[in-house]
């Protein structure tokens, strides 16, 4: 089975307080070393789209919310009790049709529209420039078009509803490369269609998808993803597939080759070592030049060339 983490488990992670992080990160590594369960709590979400939400119990109100499938578990939440099944109820893990992409989509039923009533008169209507600059930005799009940016289909419609004021809004429930192609074509620009990769063993090994969703192979590579920020974990985690090393052995051989300053620590340490130390050092000198001024003195001409140099 494999051993799934999501960034928007990190990113919930981060709000939780310090106890409830070593919580969460302990109910993490126990369900990669055992994913079928062990002792653990797995509650089904019934109230869910998604049939395949389950929530861990971390404690007497933390809940970690995983995608659970027949050959994978994918950690994708954690919050206190309500919050956490209020997430899982609003999205549903999909592969896209055109892109073939795994992806969060966020359930349009959940998402409540707030309109802020203005009344003016029919003149200031026609005339006001907001009405000018309020058009339909992606009216004249084609379907088959948004789709192969990423845009999910129960969004499509949304979209070409969308203009200057609601875009940036829309943004925020859509995938990352949906709404990164929107808004470069909102701003004169001409985004790259999402090509489908042409063989994908999982929807999961799209580089879309990788963008959210990384594979855990060992429990250093889940200790580093939730020690670091998604964005710096990534990169080191492409780099060292690339390379073929560990994450956790990169990390090492960077800590390894930043300079250290021994004389310091070791002052602050052990004071009494330190000048231990020092004052065996000047005696040994004053020893070295003892002996060496009698061995010049058997020799003049040594001598005479000694005593230039230590004098």
């Amino acid at each position: 089975m494999n051993f799934r983490i999501a960034d928007t488990f990190t990113a919930s992670l981060t709000r939780l307080t310090g106890d409830e992080q070593k919580a969460s990160k302990t109910t993490a590594f126990d369900l990669q070393m055992q994913p079928a369960g062990g002792g653990m709590s797995f509650h089904k979400l019934d109230r869910a789209k998604d049939k395949n939400f389950w929530s861990v119990r971390v404690s007497s109100d933390l809940r970690l919310i995983v995608h659970k499938s027949e050959g994978s578990l994918l950690l994708c939440y954690v919050d206190h009790h309500d919050a956490a099944y209020a997430w899982a109820e609003r999205r549903k893990l999909v592969t896209h049709p055109s892109t073939g992409a795994a992806q969060w989509v966020q359930i349009r039923e959940t998402v409540q529209d707030v309109l802020v009533p203005v009344f003016v008169s029919a003149q200031q209507k026609e005339n006001s420039p907001r009405a000018v600059a309020n058009k339909l930005l992606f009216a004249g799009r084609t379907d088959e078009e948004l789709l192969s940016f990423g845009v999910p289909q129960e969004w499509l419609e949304d979209v070409k509803q969308a203009n200057e004021d609601t875009l940036l809004t829309l943004a925020e429930h859509l995938p990352a490369e949906a709404a990164e192609a929107l808004l470069e074509l909102a701003t004169g620009g001409k985004p790259r269609a999402v090509k489908p990769a042409a063989i994908l063993l999982s929807p999961f090994d799209h580089p879309d998808a990788q963008r959210r969703f990384r594979v855990m192979r060992n429990i250093d590579e889940l200790q580093a993803a939730l020690e670091y920020p998604w964005e710096k974990w990534t990169v080191f985690y492409t780099q060292n597939n690339a390379n073929g090393w560990s994450v956790i052995t990169t990390a090492r051989r960077v800590f390894r080759a930043r300079p250290v300053r021994v004389k310091p620590l070791l002052r602050c340490i052990a004071p009494p070592i330190w000048h231990a130390r020092t004052r065996m050092r000047a005696y040994c000198c004053v020893v070295t030049r003892k002996l060496w001024r009698t061995r010049c003195a058997r020799n003049s001409v040594a001598c005479s060339r000694a005593s230039r140099v230590w004098v």
